[in-house]
């Protein structure tokens, strides 16, 4: 790998970034309240709970839909984005074992042209749909001087806060997880909403229909919405399975799965087919493969831990909601690690390097 990242290189320091987290983390940490917090989880997973009484949480995240929206813009299609914004945050709101209610919306504009904003709205309406989950109100901001688009004057930014309820008795924080268990990964769509900085410029040419893509232009295929996976583990939850872990893969890729948990690494042995897109990016820019895992999902959109006696009914049940869903690994006793031995890499909170 070079000193200096293909997503570097494409403007995003994950690095520098993660040591700037650090800092306003560590500060927003010692507000003082005056009580005791009602936070039930500590930073670091992928949404919080709050404490409401002694049965009830309300779990929150935050998120938006990133360079996508360049895409979009030079597209003149925006009626996708939306369901990318919705997605974003339930999926993450899932993962401490929550049913999502409510997201409001943000949307940052360079003009308020109308035809662009009502195609944002059908974007969120359709991932609304899917998700189950209200839009009950949200923030139009007119920012000329600020946004930019590509071309102007279509320049927007959009991004949600997710709301959902947990028994405080049933949230999900992988401390249960247990080597030996079974990791189940489902399908993504496509690239999601993350690394389309790094796609972007490898793909630079949106109306090119390479034939890796089998017809389809690469702008339709950086496009394809997020998948939305709260009914297939909402039913999960529900079914008697022992749901131990959930992983949204999002930035970080499979090591995501380490925060399910500080005593158990994971071994990916048997990961998702690669989608044709990754085979694309991959060629056409300077990313190794270890850095093309830390930066996509390759595949896998989300993970479920299950225990191994009841991996096949999580499976099945799973897999109607997501076809193609299968087992991928195994939680290990290797605390910290992600082993990809397929790819001979191995990871961990630095990242993944080559093994042997």
């Amino acid at each position: 790998m070079t000193d200096e990242s293909a997503y570097a290189r494409a403007g995003v320091d994950t690095a520098r970034a993660e040591q700037a987290v650090s800092g306003l983390v560590d500060v927003l940490r010692r507000i003082d309240l005056g009580r005791p917090s009602r936070a039930v989880l500590g930073s670091g997973h992928y949404a919080n709970v709050l404490r409401i009484d002694d049965r009830t949480g309300i779990a929150l995240s935050t998120d938006g839909v990133g360079t996508k929206v360049i895409v979009a813009e030079q597209l003149g299609r925006f009626d996708t984005v939306g369901i990318d914004c919705i997605a974003m945050n339930v999926n993450d709101v899932i993962c401490v074992g929550a049913e999502p209610f409510a997201v409001l919306d943000y949307l940052a504009v360079e003009e308020a042209d109308p035809d662009m904003l009502r195609q944002i709205g059908e974007g969120l309406r359709e991932g609304a749909e899917q998700a189950g989950v209200e839009i009950p109100g949200g923030e139009l901001a007119q920012l000329p001087e600020l946004i930019r688009g590509h071309p102007s004057p279509y320049g927007f930014d959009l991004v949600g806060a997710c709301f959902g309820t947990v028994r405080l008795d049933s949230v999900v924080t992988g401390e249960r997880v247990a080597p030996g268990d079974a990791v189940v990964g489902m399908p993504s769509s496509g690239v999601h909403s993350n690394g389309l900085s790094l796609a972007r410029r490898a793909l630079s040419e949106l109306d090119e229909r390479p034939p890796e893509l089998a017809g389809r232009s690469v702008g339709d295929v950086l496009l394809e919405p997020t998948a939305i996976y709260v009914r297939a583990v909402l039913e999960l939850l529900g079914s008697g399975v022992e749901v131990r872990g959930l992983a949204h893969i999002t930035s970080g890729g499979l090591l995501n799965l380490l925060r399910l948990g500080t005593d158990v690494g994971f071994s990916v042995d048997q990961p998702l087919p690669r989608l044709p897109v990754f085979d694309l990016i991959a060629a056409r820019s300077r990313a190794d493969e270890s850095e093309l895992m830390e930066v996509f999902n390759m595949g896998c959109g989300f993970c479920c831990v299950v225990p191994a006696d009841q991996v096949d009914a999580a499976v099945e049940l799973l897999d109607e909601h997501q076809p193609g869903t299968a087992v991928i690994g195994h939680a290990t006793g290797d605390a910290g690690v992600v082993d990809l031995p397929s790819l001979g890499l191995q990871g961990d909170a630095r990242g993944f390097s080559r093994v042997g």
